[in-house]
């Protein structure tokens, strides 16, 4: 599989939308996550993240300005099984993933929550749910990790196509980077293919600033980065949103 280039993935692709990037430090120490959020309507574009204690969601910079919460007002980070399992995703799905995870303890937690959910119902865009999850073995120093998208099946809305990718030993400096559109449009062309493969950084300040310097400047909205040292250490979490 070829090697994108995350810098020429962003920088040239004015609205790929939301997008989850999940991969393996370059020095091979830490796991890292990025997760940001792009806006085209006045709605999409005043939010925020907010971190919580478990997870983080996303907030109406201006409460007077909300006009529809549907889609865009979710938790799209959550922690589960103690902190062993990172879940990711650009919507309210992070919550059916994580009970699945954590309450019901299903053994295909992951898979079988996505199989209960679909695209977004955002005629005639049928936004796909992008998910990522990340499990942790901290005393071996070592992790996987899966993504999934759920998308209308040749964006018409009739039926949905659910595609899974598990990485079970991820290797040093490679990530893997799915997000919601193809490029611009309307309606808006939705993913296709595989993830695409990219080299990842050292630390999380890195990461953050190669993908928010490289977010179209008109459409970018928040930006969460975290990087979780495979010696069990604390975390790095960054969060950048326009709205300050």
């Amino acid at each position: 599989m070829a090697m994108f280039d995350l810098k020429s993935l962003l920088s040239e692709n004015s609205y790929p939308g939301r997008g989850i990037v999940i991969g393996k430090s370059a020095d091979g120490r830490s796991a890292m996550i990025a997760y940001f959020i792009m806006g085209r309507s006045e709605n999409s574009r005043n939010r925020i993240f907010e971190r919580f204690d478990g997870g983080m969601r996303t907030k109406a910079f201006d409460e007077s300005k909300l006009s529809d919460p549907h889609l865009i007002i979710y938790n799209p980070y959550l922690s589960a099984k103690d902190g062993n399992v990172d879940i990711i995703t650009n919507g309210d799905q992070t919550n059916t993933i994580f009970d699945y995870i954590n309450e019901v303890d299903h053994p295909f937690g992951f898979e079988a929550a996505c199989e209960v959910r679909e695209f977004e119902d955002d005629k005639p865009n049928f936004t796909p749910r992008i998910s990522g999850i990340l499990n942790y073995c901290f005393p071996d120093k070592s992790f996987s990790y899966k993504l999934s998208i759920l998308k209308s099946a040749n964006g018409r809305g009739e039926s949905c196509r659910r595609y899974f990718y598990s990485y079970a030993q991820p290797e040093d400096g490679i990530g893997h980077f799915i997000h919601t559109y193809k490029c611009d449009g309307s309606p808006i062309p939705s993913f296709c293919g595989e993830p695409e493969e990219v080299a990842m950084p050292n630390t999380a300040e890195e990461l953050a600033e190669l993908c928010w310097s490289n977010l179209n400047e008109n459409n970018k909205v928040s930006l969460f980065v975290r990087q979780i040292p495979l010696d069990g250490t604390e975390p790095t979490e960054i969060i950048i949103n326009k709205n300050k």
